[in-house]
């Protein structure tokens, strides 16, 4: 199917441009400040009928989490995917307005800047990291639409039905690689992270929410990296099959195995 004649730029204000890749962020941020408050009005889902956070204080928090993804997601792009070039450029590595960020960098300053503030709100940091798990699969959504959009990270020559004609990638068909994400590490990350916390009650066990959104996206990324295209930089790596991607995620998925051990061997904290 021909790609849709979707604008990257969402609007413009004069010489203001407004990108949907933005938007995304910013998104991203707001619904899940929204959907956190709604997790954190509801004591009974939390150990000890005690959320980590006051409604004000996880407010204060969606401040420094902007920072957080954005120069923990531009430095892990530096430093994973294109180190070459930014040894020589080091001044291009301000430049995020020109593109080039990372998920698992994004990751790690989130949880950094979570570490910091809970630290210093006396909050449970497993706990604290269940919350963030409940509410990042809405940005990871609104961030692969968003790809889509921007013609970006797109996959491989398909045959299937919905193979997607990108714009500058041939003539052939590709898998919409970016979609496919959107529904695994968005949508059915946050279904099974919702029953986690609503149906069976995993916020009382701290750390089970994170253990399973750190499985669940490992395991879509691995998957999905099969069709998709890795950074022209970098191709793939050790015999022709790896990528970047599905070397980050690894890690994230033995952590997520070992912590769901954790979790599971201690008791629920009603």
């Amino acid at each position: 199917m021909p790609f849709p004649e979707i604008d990257p730029v969402a609007f413009a204000i004069g010489p203001l441009v407004i990108r949907w890749y933005a938007l995304a962020y910013l998104g991203g941020v707001a619904l899940g400040l929204l959907y956190g408050l709604s997790l954190l009005s509801k004591p009974s889902l939390w150990p000890a009928n005690k959320p980590p956070f006051t409604s004000a204080e996880f407010i204060d928090f969606a401040f420094w989490s902007v920072i957080g993804i954005i120069l923990g997601g531009r430095l892990g792009y530096v430093l994973f995917y294109n180190p070459a070039y930014f040894a020589a450029n080091p001044l291009d590595a301000l430049q995020v307005w020109q593109g080039g960020m990372s998920f698992h960098g994004g990751m790690l300053g989130l949880i950094l800047v979570m570490y910091i503030f809970g630290r210093a709100k006396g909050a449970n940091f497993l706990t604290t990291l269940d919350l963030l798990a409940c509410v990042v699969p809405i940005g990871l959504f609104l961030g692969r639409v968003s790809n889509f959009i921007n013609v970006e990270l797109y996959g491989s020559v398909t045959a299937w039905p919905w193979g997607v004609v990108f714009p500058g990638a041939g003539d052939l068909p590709r898998h919409p690689s970016q979609l496919y994400e959107a529904a695994l590490e968005g949508v059915l990350l946050f279904v099974i992270l919702r029953l986690v916390t609503h149906v069976w009650f995993g916020l009382r066990r701290p750390g089970l929410a994170t253990s399973i959104f750190a499985i669940v996206y490992a395991s879509s990324r691995i998957l999905v990296e099969f069709v998709r295209i890795p950074d022209v930089q970098l191709g793939y790596l050790f015999g022709g099959w790896l990528t970047m991607g599905m070397i980050l995620s690894l890690p994230m998925l033995l952590g997520g195995l070992a912590l769901m051990a954790y979790a599971l061997r201690r008791r629920n904290e009603f």
